[in-house]
């Protein structure tokens, strides 16, 4: 593990102080763990706009358009054998 210094304002540092003391948990621990979440927020919303994104591609939209007609025919198949 790598040792990283920062500077933060004032009332942060003292919120942080607070949780820390509160949950009984380093600072440090604190640190990374919000900061782990917030990338993974990060990734999320990137991939949720990636989503979004593809969801204006009409090629895309037309691909997965055949996808679920094939689909919707499969299950009626198997609805009917029994």
């Amino acid at each position: 593990m790598k040792t990283f210094t920062s500077s933060l304002p004032d009332d942060l540092l003292i919120r942080l102080s607070e949780v820390s003391s509160r949950l009984n948990i380093p600072k440090n621990k604190l640190i990374q763990e919000a900061l782990s979440y917030y990338l993974k927020e990060l990734d999320r919303k990137k991939y949720i706009l990636s989503y979004k994104k593809l969801s204006t591609d009409k090629d895309i939209v037309d691909i997965a358009e055949e996808g679920m007609e094939e689909y919707a025919k499969q299950l009626l198949e198997a609805d009917e054998k029994g």
